[in-house]
């Protein structure tokens, strides 16, 4: 995909979105998410937190004493205490903008999006198509980019081969599947587990195990 491709997929991304979020219902909006320690109401919060400038970001960080990912968590935590309509207005206010958070590509919003997209929807049982093209350009991005997934190191001794596009990272047992389920699959979810096969299953499912302290979700 080229950068308009990108942007054009993003604003789709939170148009559908905010069409989603207008139809939950309370006990929905409190469902836990994908993210661990995050309800549905967190994860929107924080898709909402996008357009941030660089002093806020500064300020959350010093806020949240240097640890990004405790910044991360707290700013959607205090974000999630707005009240729920204004989450779907927010993001169809950022359609048509291509502004992003300081210090990252035009693939990160396109990222979150997808990913943060599905860890409303799994949880809550509603359908929401990945578009293939989109799915495999953010698996690339998160592939070669290291921190915060590390993707490779952890799947390393595997190989992971998308079953509907000409996509395939690593070397050794064979764990396959569609490109959308690699996404959450390197991006930490287990939820993608149920869609993938292969004989490298065991490993992957030991290595994806719940363990204290680990947080790659975000």
């Amino acid at each position: 995909m080229d950068r308009d491709d990108v942007w054009q997929t993003i604003d789709d991304e939170r148009r559908s979105l905010a069409d989603l979020l207008d139809d939950l219902s309370a006990p929905e909006w409190a469902t836990p998410s994908l993210c661990a320690g995050w309800r549905v109401r967190e994860v929107a919060a924080h898709l909402t937190l996008a357009h941030a400038g660089a002093l806020s970001a500064l300020a959350w960080l010093v806020r949240a004493r240097g640890d990004f990912n405790r910044m991360v968590h707290d700013t959607a935590v205090r974000q999630a205490e707005l009240p729920v309509d204004r989450y779907s207005a927010a993001l169809r206010g950022m359609v048509g903008s291509r502004r992003k958070a300081p210090g990252v590509s035009h693939l990160e919003p396109l990222l979150d999006i997808l990913v943060h997209g599905q860890d409303i929807a799994i949880p809550l049982g509603r359908p929401r198509p990945v578009p293939t093209a989109a799915a495999a350009t953010a698996v690339a991005r998160v592939w070669a980019m290291g921190w915060p997934f590390h993707a490779q190191r952890i799947l390393s001794g595997l190989e992971i081969v998308a079953t509907d596009h000409p996509w395939s990272g690593g070397q050794g047992e064979r764990v396959e599947g569609p490109i959308a389920s690699i996404l959450l699959l390197i991006t930490g979810r287990r939820a993608a587990l149920s869609s993938l096969s292969g004989p490298g299953m065991t490993e992957l499912e030991d290595r994806l195990a719940p363990r204290p302290g680990s947080d790659r979700q975000r």
